[in-house]
């Protein structure tokens, strides 16, 4: 099984205020778990930054522009462009190069240079709406990598399972209406951004939306997976499996109160290779998107990285 790591040094430069929980410690701190032997076969690559049009296949123009508007031109300067979501001077290039990473993972998994890929990239995505950045997401990462298998290889079922602790909103609004990609989410509710109730089903029923209750743990998390996620993914029979992998339902995170332990999502890597494996040749991209204890992130995203390895 071939696996592909796509990563920037860049990706530390997306700065936020001081004691904001999106931060480049994230991503120092799963580097740090990399560097176990376990990983010494993992296949690492340099995400390369996407042109700006490549927003547009999620997203309309105006919403680049206006993200653009905000990325401030001093160093050392960052502007709030909503409540939780911020820009830096080089917040512009390093959302376009974890949307480049996204992309070229796909063209390898599409291509057969790799069965699977992860990309360690940030911001995260799945916040981010049509027209709006929010929940620390300037542009929708994952959806814009689905679009670009759709448009370049004529993909034509796309599955995203999104099992960040907040519901991806953003990538439901994007494809609410699009029989072509079905949107598959775990997260727990209430809690921000406050969507992904059950009756959450999208116009051709292509959203399935499990919501988990506080204070939950694994058995809840894998139920919800078992009676709700997987029997979804086996009746779209997927051309690729996208995931949103957030790590924020460790239980040690601070933004959430879902009691997960790193072996779900090694559970969870398992069953949606056991789906890429049935229905489309192996065909797996993961995006990072959530997580804020950095030894929480670490174990959990090390887990799923070394799951994809073994395949």
């Amino acid at each position: 099984m071939t696996t592909r790591l796509y990563e920037n040094p860049l990706f530390l430069e997306h700065n936020t205020p001081p004691g904001h929980p999106e931060r480049a410690d994230r991503l120092r701190s799963l580097n740090i778990a990399l560097e176990h032997p376990n990983f010494a076969q993992l296949e690492r690559v340099e995400a390369v930054q996407a042109n700006e049009d490549a927003v547009t296949l999620a997203h309309p123009e105006e919403h680049l522009f206006a993200v653009m508007r905000e990325i401030p031109e001093e160093e050392g300067e960052i502007n709030q462009i909503e409540a939780d979501t911020y820009a830096s001077p080089k917040s512009l290039q390093v959302a376009l190069t974890a949307i480049g990473g996204a992309m070229a993972a796909v063209d390898d998994v599409m291509t057969g240079k790799a069965d699977n890929a992860f990309v360690a990239g940030r911001p995260p995505g799945h916040h981010a709406e049509k027209s709006k950045a929010m929940g620390f997401c300037l542009f929708n990462t994952i959806a814009i990598a689905a679009r670009h298998a759709q448009k370049t290889y004529g993909v034509e079922r796309v599955a995203i399972v999104d099992w960040d602790v907040h519901h991806g909103n953003g990538t439901q609004d994007i494809f609410w209406d699009d029989p072509s990609v079905l949107f598959c989410s775990t997260h727990q509710m209430p809690l921000y951004p406050g969507s992904g109730a059950k009756d959450e089903t999208g116009k051709h029923r292509n959203i399935v939306n499990a919501p988990l209750s506080p204070n939950v743990g694994s058995d809840h998390f894998r139920e919800a997976f078992k009676s709700r996620v997987l029997p979804a993914l086996h009746d779209f029979s997927p051309d690729l499996v996208l995931i949103s992998a957030g790590f924020d339902a460790h239980h040690r995170d601070p933004l959430a109160q879902i009691n997960l332990v790193g072996e779900d999502f090694d559970w969870a890597t398992g069953r949606l290779l056991e789906v890429a494996d049935r229905f489309c040749n192996n065909r797996v991209v993961s995006l990072l998107e959530g997580g804020y204890d950095l030894e929480g992130l670490a174990e959990s995203a090390g887990l799923h990285i070394a799951r994809l390895m073994k395949g």
